[in-house]
């Protein structure tokens, strides 16, 4: 096993286990801060494959565009330091069962799909990408550029019903 092994293994583990983390902590904030962790960890990931551009935009837009967003949100409801209910075990035997089969899924569509490790090297110049993410044509990329400006309307409108103070029921 050679270092770059090492280091995938490391941080393939460090964002499985903080993803674990951020759907099983009972208190929401310590829940944010294990998804921030989380998606650092990804960052990390594209840096180890050497997509620089890419690591960058997944720091920028979810760490520092989304998850602030989230943070804030906690912060502005009544029950930002409460704890969460505990999941009935049913739900919890079901998301087992939905970890299992994905793991079995993706492990006979690898074996299935003869997927290959690839040699090459990726040519991911920042022009490259600025040229393709405009594109409209072929191996244009306007429309999930677009998708991206959606999702973090989406989870601005998110972060402003999630702030908005309900009124207390009329007996």
């Amino acid at each position: 096993m050679n270092a770059s092994a090492i280091i995938f293994y490391v941080l393939s583990a460090f964002v499985l286990g903080t993803g674990i983390l951020s759907v099983t902590t009972r208190k929401i904030f310590r829940s944010a801060i294990w998804l921030l962790f989380s998606l650092i960890g990804i960052s990390g990931l594209y840096f180890w494959l050497e997509v620089e551009f890419i690591a960058a935009v997944q720091i920028v837009l979810y760490v520092g565009g989304i998850v602030v967003l989230i943070i804030f949100s906690i912060f502005l409801t009544q029950q930002s330091g409460k704890e969460m209910p505990k999941a009935p075990l049913t739900r919890t035997i079901a998301s087992a069962l939905a970890v299992v089969f994905g793991f079995v899924f993706t492990y006979l569509l690898i074996n299935q799909n003869n997927f290959k490790a690839g040699d090459g090297k990726f040519d991911m110049s920042v022009a490259r990408i600025g040229n393709q993410m405009l594109s409209t044509g072929e191996n244009g990329y306007a429309l999930p550029f677009e998708a991206v400006s959606i999702l973090l309307l989406a989870a601005m409108v998110g972060c402003i019903v999630i702030a908005m103070k309900s009124k207390p029921e009329e007996k």
